[in-house]
């Protein structure tokens, strides 16, 4: 369920997050009112007691009952807690994989305009909130309601004036302690965003610490980080401020009551209106009035924190995932054929969201089972091609297809199972060497990760030390060099076996030897794939099928080799400067 943008969450956002424990909940709250009776009743007893022993009468039964009650309640309260704190975590638990699981779904686009930080700070900070949702907030608020009434209606019965004084004392602190309580939500939203960007700053200060020791900068981004941290600081100090006045009100009120209860009930006992059994149920009724309604006002603070945090979560939620907006599959549409696949881009355009055109009606054909490579200067839109063959962004004009089939009448999941993707980064996943291998193909044996490894010259990774292919590779792949990290990448993409490979400069953290062995691999697996290849490096693609030259998001020239030396200024003098022509 997804919120309205403009307005926050309510109560009734909680509903979808509390279903899967509907039965847990309906026990606790069985639990909740059984407690709550049991409480209710003791005043009652105790005024049996008292009149009892006044009266000279024997009390010991009135004595033994009123004891188990304390009891029960006491049991009954510590099991109702315990479901209650199971339930909390359970309701966390399926918040983070629901959230997570979106977030890792989301359009490619989000991932560029939002920071990593903010993301992490949703999945892990606001979804801890909501444990006090229900802990804190909601089962107070109920329960506390629950004594209130039954309190309430008990000491109206007793004396209705006492009743009275009450009621007028603990309406104007209650009063107050709302209207204190409904900043709390906007506070606590602002204050949870203030981590979300301290959090960032943090993620990117760790990200880039080669760079900023190298730089020098350390100083500088402590005190990034030290403001951002202040700001959160700040923030936290506006919502502790808020729920701080809350506490005193809340004394300021039993303490109010139980002055004004002794004075008035002293009077009446005097004057003979009420006995003191009376008076002494009354002011156990009060305590069970007002302290549980003392609570319920702070259980409220902490449900507007709570609803605060679930603001952001489902701001999140209502982001449609990736493939959200897939059309169905026309009718007419033939099946992709599972060999070589032809890739041909049909007059395409595209601007990122917010930007300007980077692809200007780029048209070219990639034949099936053949190479064909990118070449320009940067940010001539190479990358940008393999990204929309990928699915990460949609063409905003002209087609794309593979086989003849649009891409965008293929489920994304069908498209990418039969492509391979090397990013120009090389990412490279925390944890082992088989890790890395294994998250494109989960049931590739030892033999075979071993086999690829030894095609992009990596065979040596797994034989370095005991543990093989265990080995660790470090956050990011620290503890690889950046060619091996290149290599690792590659020999994730060969590992799947796809019919289409897409290369974004693959040689361009590779020696002269290496990018040697990797050219021999790309030739090997260039037999039976369609390959299209950006680089930089002309020396790898000298012997491509096809090569097209890209400028300004155009295509300005399209040939092998020898043509485009001939017949393309901008590639001659690009292979001029790279020694490749005299």
């Amino acid at each position: 369920m997804t919120t309205d943008a403009g307005s926050p969450p309510g109560l009734a956002a909680l509903l979808p997050y509390l279903r899967a424990h509907r039965g847990t909940l309906v026990a606790v709250g069985a639990l909740s009112f059984t407690g709550a009776g049991a409480a209710l009743a003791q005043p009652l007893l105790t005024r049996g007691v008292l009149d009892r022993i006044t009266a000279g009468r024997p009390a010991a039964g009135l004595v033994v009952a009123l004891v188990a009650l304390v009891v029960v309640g006491a049991l009954l309260g510590g099991l109702r807690d315990y479901l209650l704190q199971r339930t909390a975590e359970g309701l966390v638990l399926g918040t983070r994989r629901r959230l997570a699981g979106h977030v890792l779904r989301l359009p490619i686009a989000e991932y560029d305009r939002r920071r990593t930080g903010d993301l992490l700070s949703r999945v892990g900070a606001d979804t801890t909130l909501l444990r006090a949702v229900v802990t804190s907030g909601l089962f107070e608020t109920v329960t506390g309601a629950v004594m209130v009434l039954g309190a309430g209606t008990a000491m109206l019965l007793l004396d209705p004036l006492l009743f009275g004084v009450t009621l007028a004392a603990v309406a104007v602190g209650v009063g107050f302690a709302l209207t204190v309580a409904r900043r709390v939500r906007g506070l606590a939203r602002q204050a949870q965003e203030r981590v979300g960007e301290m959090t960032s700053a943090v993620e990117r200060a760790i990200s880039a610490a080669r760079t900023i020791r190298a730089s020098r900068a350390e100083r500088r981004e402590t005190a990034t980080v030290a403001a951002s941290a202040t700001e959160a600081y700040a923030a936290g100090l506006r919502v502790a401020r808020a729920q701080a006045v809350v506490g005193p009100a809340s004394t300021v009120t039993v303490q109010g009551a139980f002055l004004l209860v002794l004075a008035v009930g002293g009077a009446r006992v005097a004057s003979g209106a009420i006995s003191v059994g009376d008076l002494v149920a009354f002011v156990m009724f009060l305590f069970f009035l007002v302290l549980p309604l003392g609570q319920a006002v702070h259980a409220y603070t902490q449900l507007q924190s709570g609803l605060g945090a679930l603001a952001r979560i489902e701001e999140i939620l209502a982001v449609p995932g990736e493939g959200a907006d897939d059309r169905p599959a026309p009718v007419t549409a033939r099946p992709v054929a599972t060999g070589p696949a032809a890739v041909e881009f049909d007059r395409v355009g595209f601007g990122y969201p917010g930007g300007p055109p980077v692809l200007h009606e780029v048209s070219f054909t990639v034949p099936a089972g053949t190479r064909t490579a990118l070449v320009g200067p940067s940010g001539a839109g190479k990358s940008t091609l393999l990204a929309l063959v990928e699915r990460f962004y949609e063409v905003t004009g002209g087609t794309l297809r593979l086989d003849g089939v649009d891409v965008r009448d293929l489920p994304r999941d069908a498209l990418r199972a039969r492509l391979g993707y090397v990013e120009q980064e090389a990412p490279v996943l925390a944890g082992t060497l088989r890790d890395n291998l294994l998250i494109t193909a989960p049931d590739a044996t030892d033999d075979r990760l071993r086999a690829v490894l030894d095609e992009v010259n990596l065979g040596h990774l797994a034989e370095r030390t005991a543990d093989g292919l265990d080995v660790q590779v470090g956050e990011g792949g620290v503890l690889l060099s950046g060619g091996e990290r290149q290599r690792l990448a590659i020999a994730r993409a060969l590992l799947a076996g796809p019919p289409v490979l897409l290369l974004d400069e693959p040689t361009s953290n590779l020696d002269a030897r290496n990018e040697a062995a990797l050219r021999r691999a790309i030739d090997a697996v260039a037999v039976r794939r369609t390959l299209l290849i950006v680089a930089h490096r002309l020396s790898t693609v000298v012997d491509a099928d096809q090569i097209v030259v890209l400028d300004g998001g155009r295509v300005v020239a399209t040939g092998t080799h020898d043509e485009l030396t001939s017949t393309s200024p901008l590639y001659r003098e690009l292979a001029t400067h790279q020694l490749l022509v005299g």
